[in-house]
């Protein structure tokens, strides 16, 4: 019996509501750091910002398990993740670093990816980039070990979820910007995808259209609030069953709002947007001497963003990942005979 909704699965195989997903998980990031989400004390904001990122990672690893499950070419692989993530992310750095006045010693740890590793060499403007040095570090890691055991490699995702869940709980890290304390979030959506594909039997598959999503959703927010430290272990584990159970039949009205065109632009966006907002917070835009001043030019702020982001998307990084695609393809293809 086939579990997938058909609704769900666009005309290039493409699963709609992961869309959806990231269009959220960006915006609870952006609503972190842009925004007051009511008084302080709730700590709605330090709720928002890993809510956001644990739906992020979620998604990187299911995507990138998944396209592995099919696509055996690690040099295909690494090639298309460089055209989409490494200009931005250096043109970003480029313009952060010099702008901070950054010590030499931060410029090669922060261009080659493991500046959020000790001893850390992040500098407050990009900051925000420990999540991508987790991503790539993730993207060389798992494309050596399908380089090495082909798709064997993959069946490893599980056990390292786990184990840095474990080493989370042994080093009392509710949370962390260390890779070794926080690609559980990642690997998470690596399990989700394996099970999404069949690859632990029909009935793993089966478990994802179980739970209810309104209730993950809830859960997911305890899990990621401060409040609720004992939680947070399991936040990587709620956001892979809640990503997961969309993938199956969500309810009408939140596959629909998955399913939205705001959404869909959204998540189009959503890597400039990320790599954008942070640098305009320590400009103008994000500054005053009162809280009045600074959040009446939050409009400003986001509007700036959400151009910026949308000229980037559209006509920097699209034709890069585009000529990416088109290198990968030529790159697989044997040469023609003399």
């Amino acid at each position: 019996m086939a579990i997938q909704s058909p609704m769900s699965v666009s005309d290039d195989g493409r699963l709609e509501s992961l869309d959806g997903w990231r269009g959220i998980s960006i915006l609870l990031v952006l609503a972190c750091h842009l925004l007051p989400l009511g008084p302080e004390i709730w700590e709605l904001n330090a709720m928002a910002g890993p809510m956001g990122m644990a739906l992020f990672f979620t998604l990187s690893g299911f995507l990138i398990t998944r396209f592995l499950l099919f696509h055996t070419s690690v040099v295909d692989f690494l090639i298309r993740r460089f055209f989409r993530i490494v200009p931005l992310a250096w043109i970003g750095l480029a313009f952060a670093l010099p702008f901070a006045l950054a010590p030499v010693s931060s410029y090669v740890p922060n261009f080659l990816f493991y500046a959020n590793l000790p001893p850390q060499h992040l500098v407050d403007i990009s900051s925000h980039y420990w999540s991508v040095y987790i991503e790539m570090q993730f993207y060389v890691g798992i494309a050596c070990a399908v380089g090495i055991l082909g798709r064997r490699g993959l069946y490893a995702i599980p056990v390292l979820c786990v184990a840095i869940t474990l080493h989370r709980v042994l080093a009392e890290a509710p949370i962390d910007i260390v890779t070794w304390r926080r690609a559980d979030e990642i690997f998470a959506g690596g399990v989700i995808a394996l099970m999404h594909a069949g690859r632990f039997g029909a009935n793993a598959r089966l478990i994802l259209g179980r739970p209810n999503v309104y209730i993950l959703l809830a859960v997911l927010a305890l899990c990621s609030h401060p409040r609720f430290a004992w939680l947070n272990y399991l936040r990587p584990y709620v956001a892979g069953l809640l990503v997961g159970a969309t993938l199956v039949e969500p309810p009408p009205l939140f596959g629909r709002i998955l399913h939205s065109r705001v959404l869909a632009y959204v998540a189009a966006i959503s890597f400039a947007l990320y790599v954008i907002h942070h640098l305009f917070m320590y400009t103008w835009l994000g500054a005053g001497e009162t809280q009045l001043e600074k959040y009446a030019k939050t409009p400003l702020l986001f509007a700036a963003t959400f151009l910026l982001a949308h000229l980037s998307t559209f006509y920097f990084e699209r034709p890069l990942i585009d000529f990416g695609k088109r290198l990968s393809v030529r790159i697989r293809r044997p040469p023609k005979p003399a």
